[in-house]
């Protein structure tokens, strides 16, 4: 049954995609890989541990609701672990994958997926993998399991995409589902059943050990309907390295799920290695091929934009991968362009499986799919004194501190609530499309992921489209132990660098929902989708073909609007608007965000005119449909 040796490299290896072959050819199976595992002394480990206490103690803003909704107490089982290292030594200390087992246990006790312990070399920045994927399909009585990826130069018997699987190492599949989930953080069962998939192929060492057993075998009905059973070797290989992030003040505003950061770059270099080669074109100023329908984008590991074909009609399709990118402004100008060049009636927005990013890039989108102000969201710490000494030292965090200062009288546990995105730049550029929207989304949406869809459902820009029952509600902002570091002098840190690579991350700030759902946290809870798609085989193995058709009609049943500032002239003092529209009652006209005129107007082209204008270097126009608003275009003059 066995397809290789640990001495041997699979073959499959060699016969990869042009650009991961060199890459996944460094492969080494779990075994030999786990022979050079194993280098912190008593020292180093009773040094993690006190840094965990500080962070989970101290700065992680979901304590209290964590204690409550799952019944743990991390902070007490730091407490116990640091006590038993205090009685060990160098030579009755046990093996160090105990040690991380014992910590990895506590951080994911908290299912929070901002808070986490990243193991040290040489786990730090390895993923495993098996070389296809599963995914789960619920549109009939029972779940099914499918192979619906394989990686390129991989064979077996019967062996390809929608193949059924049965049983995974001698479990029945959905049993071994749960139990995979049970050991993988998630703030909602949703959540954890998605991460249980996903991790049975595809795992980062950051932020697990390894398998406990270094080979699987899959159970499966083969193409020809033949029952088989497929054994196959866990393999380690170095990850491929990490998009550049934002940098100084913005680093401070990221909401990411790293893990899910993690596997998603290892998932395109294992199955979609095609999205390496056109960055790789766009990074040499080439063109970069892309599919019939698709439109180019400059950032192709960010989105893809297509046109789809559905029976409600032609549409907008934009894939959102991440939201973790060095420039938020650059983002938000890609978006913009891509939704502008798809079909103008209709736009899906597609976000599932984005593990999130920074907080500014996924607020600052909003604005352009909605005629309404955006309210950000709202934050808070955790009042402690050493997150009020962390806001004094720090001038971009001073607007928390009169709050906390505050907290020591009334006891409040929680400080000011006050966003992370400034609300002007929120509203900057306003709205770019006309369209309906409908936002799909699932339980791997995390983080900024998670805000961008509250924000989308809390502004009722459109309609939320949900393959789970809710997205993976990480409702916070995360920072790096090391960012701890950066506000304090050497000799009073309480932070202290960590041994061999390893790393801690911890939710610092939890963030708050705005409209009808003001004031209710994220964490845990997540966004329930406004309705709801069960994922089909087809979907699975035909490229969301029911999924688009479901967005398709929901998109149909809205009307398409459209309010176009055409052209501007003026003239004695007074301001001529020549506007487009459609399905637009009423418009209001705005100078330098002063109100100026109201006219009714018929759908289609109508001229305006705003005597007195004066000097005025801006104009805004808010259309109304029966008293709603509905649409509003920006111009500057």
């Amino acid at each position: 049954m066995g397809r290789s040796t640990a001495e041997t490299a699979p073959e499959y290896l060699s016969l990869t995609a042009e650009p991961v072959r060199e890459h996944l050819a460094a492969a080494t199976q779990l075994e030999t890989f786990l022979t050079g595992a194993g280098t912190l002394t008593l020292d180093q480990r009773m040094l993690l541990v006190d840094q965990a206490l500080v962070l989970l103690e101290q700065n992680y803003v979901h304590l209290p609701l964590k204690i409550s909704m799952h019944a743990v107490n991390p902070v007490q089982r730091l407490r116990l672990i640091r006590r038993q290292l205090e009685q060990q030594t160098a030579a009755t200390m046990p093996p160090e994958w105990i040690f991380h087992s014992e910590m990895s246990k506590v951080f994911h006790s908290v299912r929070d997926l901002h808070t986490n312990y990243q193991l040290p070399a040489p786990f730090a920045g390895k993923i495993a993998f098996l070389p296809f994927l599963v995914e789960e399909t619920t549109d009939g009585p029972e779940p099914r399991f499918l192979i619906t990826r394989v990686v390129q130069g991989f064979s077996a018997p019967a062996f390809a995409p929608g193949v059924e699987v049965t049983h995974w190492s001698g479990v029945p599949i959905e049993q071994a589902v749960e139990l995979n989930a049970a050991r993988f953080a998630g703030g909602n069962v949703a959540a954890r059943r998605s991460r249980g998939v996903e991790s049975l192929t595809v795992r980062s060492l950051s932020a697990h050990l390894p398998p406990f057993e270094e080979w699987v075998t899959v159970s499966y009905v083969g193409t020809d309907g033949v029952a088989r059973e497929l054994r196959e070797n866990w393999q380690i290989v170095e990850n491929r390295p990490s998009a550049a992030g934002p940098e100084g003040e913005a680093s401070l505003v990221l909401g990411l799920d790293h893990e899910s950061e993690e596997v998603s770059r290892a998932k395109v270099m294992l199955f979609v290695p095609h999205v390496i080669e056109q960055q790789l074109a766009v990074d040499a100023g080439r063109s970069p091929d892309i599919a019939a329908g698709e439109t180019a984008s400059t950032m192709p590991e960010v989105f893809t934009a297509r046109t789809v074909q559905t029976p409600s009609g032609t549409f907008g399709h934009i894939r959102i991968h991440t939201f973790h990118v060095p420039d938020a402004g650059a983002f938000v100008e890609e978006f913009v362009r891509l939704i502008g060049e798809l079909p103008q009636n209709g736009l899906i927005v597609d976000v599932r499986g984005n593990g999130g990013g920074s907080v500014w890039a996924s607020e600052l989108t909003l604005q352009t799919l909605t005629p309404r102000r955006i309210t950000p969201e709202p934050f808070q710490f955790i009042n402690t004194p050493l997150n009020l000494r962390i806001c004094r030292s720090n001038p971009r965090l001073r607007p928390w501190v009169s709050s906390m200062e505050q907290s020591v009288e009334t006891g409040a546990t929680f400080s000011a609530a006050l966003p992370l995105t400034p609300e002007d730049l929120a509203n900057q550029i306003g709205q770019q499309y006309f369209g309906p929207v409908v936002l799909i989304t699932n339980a791997r949406c995390y983080s900024a992921t998670d805000m961008f869809a509250a924000g989308f459902q809390d502004h009722a820009i459109g309609t939320v489209l949900g393959t789970d029952d809710n997205t993976g509600a990480g409702g916070a902002n995360v920072w790096e132990q090391g960012q701890f570091m950066e506000d304090f002098p050497v000799a009073s840190s309480p932070y202290l660098p960590l041994p061999n690579g390893a790393g801690m991350r911890v939710a610092i700030r939890r963030s708050l929902r705005v409209g009808e759902r003001a004031g209710a946290p994220l964490e845990d809870l997540g966004v329930v989708p406004d309705e709801r798609h069960r994922m089909t085989r087809r979907d699975l193995l035909e490229g969301n073909v029911d999924l688009m058709a479901r967005a398709g009609e929901l998109l149909r049943a809205q009307p398409v609007r459209e309010l176009t500032i055409a052209d501007v002239t003026r003239a004695d003092g007074s301001l001529r608007l020549r506007l487009k529209t459609a399905n637009v009652d009423r418009v209001d006209v705005y100078l330098d965000r002063r109100p100026r005129t109201s006219v009714d107007i018929p759908d289609g082209r109508a001229d305006v005119t705003v005597p007195g204008a004066g000097a005025a270097t801006s104009v805004r126009v808010d259309g109304f449909a029966l008293g709603e608003l509905v649409a509003s275009s920006s111009r500057r003059l």
